[in-house]
């Protein structure tokens, strides 16, 4: 378990305002470590980050302590608690190699289950009746083939997909916008249970941290970056699952999308990935086979 020191240092490159993720892995990559950084003479750490950040960085965040607490809290909760940092042998590699890694995540359940071949299924929140069949089909058949399955908890296909891993006995992975210890929507509550039985729940926002709407679209590039492919069931123009799939076609990762009827809101966002040159697919065979 990771001790009170490496969790401090580790937060507070994140609590410090100004410093970003892309900025943090920069100190990272020039000190070691993040005991290393904060650590640092202030010289040093201005000859990186510039004057100003240098001396936010010495200074102690003034919710450091309270961000420790809700962390213990939250690890001794419960089992299968952990905290996964980007030099943790366990950190999974596949997202390690995308653009922006988290430099911490939340897990509960098994983290083995992020090293293994996953393909990620995202969709409407409100998807047709078809849709809904189609996501918990295609995860199905993906577990049933030996793949985790990759969502986002959320109403709709996400759900949907979840439980047809699970129905496969297959694991699923669920990246949320929240911290670990709430579930977002509260309907499903039992689902995060099952799928931290059989799977994980992942986040990289601290315990406590509320359903901000900001915090999605964030969340949506781990779902993508654990993922060797994401399949969009059903999607409007302006859904989220849109930017999951920007952002693994940024990193490099396959994109599929289930084409619908031309007069259905659901799919006008699935038939503009498919002009923009995502794999048009009409069953999981056709996303296994591209992807063996």
């Amino acid at each position: 378990m990771i001790d009170d020191d490496e969790l401090g240092a580790w937060l507070r490159l994140l609590l410090v305002s100004g410093i970003g993720r892309e900025g943090a892995r920069r100190l990272l990559a020039s000190f070691g470590s993040p005991q290393a950084v904060v650590q640092a003479s202030e010289q040093a750490l201005a000859a990186v980050a510039g004057l100003k950040l240098a001396a936010e960085i010495l200074t102690e965040p003034s919710d450091l302590g309270s961000s420790m607490a809700a962390v213990r809290r939250w690890l001794d909760g419960g089992e299968q608690r952990q905290v996964l940092t980007l030099g943790d042998p366990a950190y999974p590699r596949i997202l390690l190699e995308s653009p922006d890694p988290p430099l911490l995540l939340y897990v509960q359940g098994d983290p083995a289950h992020l090293a293994g071949p996953a393909i990620a299924v995202v969709g409407s929140r409100k998807p047709t009746p078809q849709g809904l069949d189609n996501a918990r089909q295609f995860a199905q058949a993906f577990g049933e083939a030996g793949y985790a399955v990759v969502s986002g908890l959320a109403l709709g296909v996400d759900g949907a997909a979840h439980e047809g891993a699970l129905d496969a006995g297959a694991p699923t992975v669920a990246v949320v916008g929240t911290g670990l210890d709430r579930v977002y929507p509260r309907r499903h509550l039992e689902l995060a249970r099952r799928i931290a039985k059989q799977g994980a729940l992942v986040s990289e926002f601290l315990p406590g941290t509320p359903p901000l709407a900001e915090n999605f679209p964030q969340r949506n590039r781990i779902i993508a970056g654990l993922s060797q492919g994401t399949v969009v069931v059903e999607a409007a123009l302006q859904s989220g699952s849109l930017i999951t799939a920007r952002l693994a076609n940024e990193a490099g990762r396959e994109v599929f999308a289930v084409p619908g009827s031309i007069h259905a809101e659901q799919s006008r966002g699935c038939h503009a990935l498919i002009r923009d040159g995502a794999r048009l697919v009409e069953s999981a065979a056709e996303v296994l086979d591209e992807l063996r």
